[in-house]
């Protein structure tokens, strides 16, 4: 079976019942990762869906064979010291989606600095957030899955009120600020840029030194991998981790499509290697990194 690093994965919740015990949920989680091969995988734990930091962590140390913990923070609210604190509980890596400023806002360095301080990788979102329903591939007048969908988020809208996001704050382009500022920071920036974002994520990418890209995002996205070329091509396979960010009774199918993939382009087994476990253990520091030789 193949050997998998998963750097995206979403603290479970049922958006049904969004009180319910999320341990039985993690319980699962776990079941359905060792099933399909992913040795690693890091959890996305906090922020405006998950719970507490507390409540978090002692969820996830259940497991601390298989997961590992990454604390989801609002860099408005969380500097320095409290990016410590959650080191000391136990958080290896943080996550950051859908702030009030830029992400390159000197304001936020204070949290940059101690990541790279205490080797936390930092997994930004970039681009535009999604959500339930891709309009791209469906429609709720055509599909009632759709439908149905469509009404869940309308009523969740309803509960929670608008968001202060732009997919401008959150582009490729400011990861470029944050690796020159911060060298030593592992910066991960998420769904390879996102879509219209492609050609920036990959530019940064190539000559910014820590700057890797998770090809997580879905079928469009990966659809734009292989038609242009992103995979091995325009980001060389050292700077790409692969992340699954679905719900986790789809992250087999994840997997499936980029088998699938990584069979069209060809690649070799070192690539394949690097591609599903590697990459993501040496940023996490599980391997060390290898140089060539003469």
């Amino acid at each position: 079976m193949t050997k998998i690093f998963d750097i995206h994965i979403h603290f479970p919740r049922d958006w049904d019942n969004p009180e319910a015990d999320r341990e039985p949920m993690v319980d699962r989680l776990a079941e359905i990762a060792r099933s399909l091969g992913i040795w690693k995988g890091c959890v996305l734990t906090g922020g405006r869906f998950g719970p507490t930091y507390e409540r978090g962590i002692e969820i996830l140390n259940k497991y601390p064979d298989i997961f590992i913990p990454v604390a989801v923070i609002d860099p408005e609210e969380i500097r320095g010291a409290d990016v410590h604190r959650l080191y000391d509980l136990g958080y290896r890596g943080l996550k950051i989606i859908g702030t009030a400023r830029d992400y390159d806002e000197p304001d936020y360095f204070s949290a940059y600095s101690k990541a790279e301080e205490l080797k936390m990788p930092i997994l930004f979102h970039m681009g535009v957030i999604g959500g339930g329903l891709d309009y791209s591939r469906t429609h709720p007048r055509r599909d009632p899955r759709a439908a149905e969908t469509y009404h869940r988020m309308m009523a969740m809208q309803g509960a929670f009120g608008p968001r202060n996001v732009s997919a401008l704050r959150m582009s490729p382009l400011h990861l470029d600020t944050i690796a020159s500022r911060f060298p030593q920071l592992r910066i991960i920036g998420a769904h390879l840029g996102n879509q219209g974002n492609y050609e920036y994520a990959a530019s940064v990418a190539r000559w910014r030194h820590h700057v890797w890209l998770d090809m997580s995002g879905g079928e469009t996205i990966e659809q734009h991998a292989v038609e242009r070329n992103l995979i091995g091509g325009e980001i060389g396979i050292e700077k790409l981790v692969f992340g699954s960010d679905c719900p986790m009774d789809e992250i087999h199918e994840h997997l499936e499509r980029f088998h699938v993939i990584y069979d069209q382009l060809g690649l070799s087994d070192d690539d394949r290697e690097r591609l599903w476990w590697r990459n993501g253990a040496e940023i996490y520091g599980l391997e060390e990194p290898t140089f060539a030789r003469e």
